[in-house]
């Protein structure tokens, strides 16, 4: 296979190989699905954003919907997703769509790019898939393809790297199909060339690929290790009179902004956790009821709840009492949703 005909290979093989996906089913495809998919696959696995995706449609079913929602509507719909900061974009850049473009997605990619929570990946994304531009959408999966195709040696998540793989992908997309190309890249990544063991014998652009060629495509891409994620230990407390728990609703900024959790005092150690729940409610921790280890992309938690005994509610306007069908309706801070279901 010559090297420029790889392109057109690859979009054979996406038409008769592609993912069938709830949000490619708009015919013309809508921007709106096309840009919360793509969010919320972001650090996701696909088949698990699948009943995310229809559960936030169902609610949201438009971008003006979601304007209109106030933010703790928001965040509950994510609920689950994480990186709720994401969540919080998504409501303000449907603002500004309903102010300054009447509540349709705008079509040039630099106007996407500019609306809260949208990089370069999802801007191209939208704009090349939804309104045919002739733009890239690199993200994890493309950077990895390209890195072996062309055998780029360069860390991929580090600027000299990611640019010259930016550049190879605006070199070889088509003008005529550059959504279908950009998607076809995306299944390629996701379901033959994969981390650490691509599938090449499965793959079909094995003879055009660089890297396997000279057969190190197993050691391809390059990426700077990660910092090894902190743990902590995290104690919470079960405090309930008369059918309600108290929780604590988190700082306006910062990890987890204004999502409500159950009584939470973090340390280094476990017995050191639990005394700073104890005196942070004033009470007894008592008997263990939930166990859990959380992991973030930085941090770890190992979570372990009590019951609280002789306990009282901090002052102040951040703590409140919730009865159990109104834990199932307030956005929790992460893991504390699933502390919820247990109580």
């Amino acid at each position: 296979m010559e090297k420029t005909d790889w392109p057109r290979t690859l979009l054979a093989w996406f038409d008769g190989h592609r993912r069938d996906l709830p949000w490619r089913e708009t015919k013309p495809r809508d921007p709106y699905h096309v840009w919360i998919s793509e969010i919320m696959l972001q650090q996701t696995r696909t088949e698990a954003v699948k009943p995310y995706f229809a559960a936030w449609m169902e609610r949201f079913p438009t971008i003006s919907s979601v304007a209109a929602a106030d933010e703790a509507e928001v965040l509950h719909a994510w609920q689950g997703l994480g990186y709720y900061s994401r969540a919080r974009n998504i409501r303000r850049a449907a603002q500004v769509i309903v102010s300054e473009y009447g509540g349709v997605m705008p079509r040039d990619p630099a106007a996407i790019r500019a609306l809260p929570g949208i990089g370069d990946y999802t801007a191209g994304a939208v704009a090349s898939i939804a309104y045919g531009e002739k733009t890239p959408a690199v993200d994890g999966n493309v950077l990895r393809v390209y890195a072996r195709l062309y055998a780029v040696r360069d860390d991929i998540l580090k600027s000299a790297g990611r640019k010259r793989i930016a550049q190879l992908a605006a070199e070889t997309i088509p003008a005529d199909r550059p959504g279908d190309f950009n998607e076809a890249l995306m299944d390629l990544g996701a379901e033959v060339c994969i981390p650490k063991r691509p599938r090449c014998a499965a793959c079909p652009l094995r003879d055009a690929c660089e890297a396997a060629r000279l057969g190190i495509e197993a050691e391809l891409p390059v990426r700077t290790k990660k910092k090894p994620q902190t743990e902590w230990q995290a104690a919470c407390g079960i405090v309930e009179r008369e059918g309600r728990f108290l929780l604590h609703r988190r700082p306006a900024k910062g990890m987890l902004a204004n999502m409500w959790e159950f009584p939470m005092a973090l340390a280094a150690e476990e017995a050191e956790s639990r005394r700073e729940l104890e005196a942070l409610l004033g009470g007894r921790a008592g008997t263990k009821r939930w166990e859990l280890t959380h992991v973030f992309t930085h941090r770890i938690w190992h979570m372990r709840a009590y019951e609280m005994e002789s306990a009282a509610a901090p002052a102040g306007e951040d703590w409140r009492w919730f009865t159990r069908e109104e834990l199932r309706q307030i956005p929790l801070a992460g893991p504390h949703a699933r502390l919820a279901a247990s109580v």
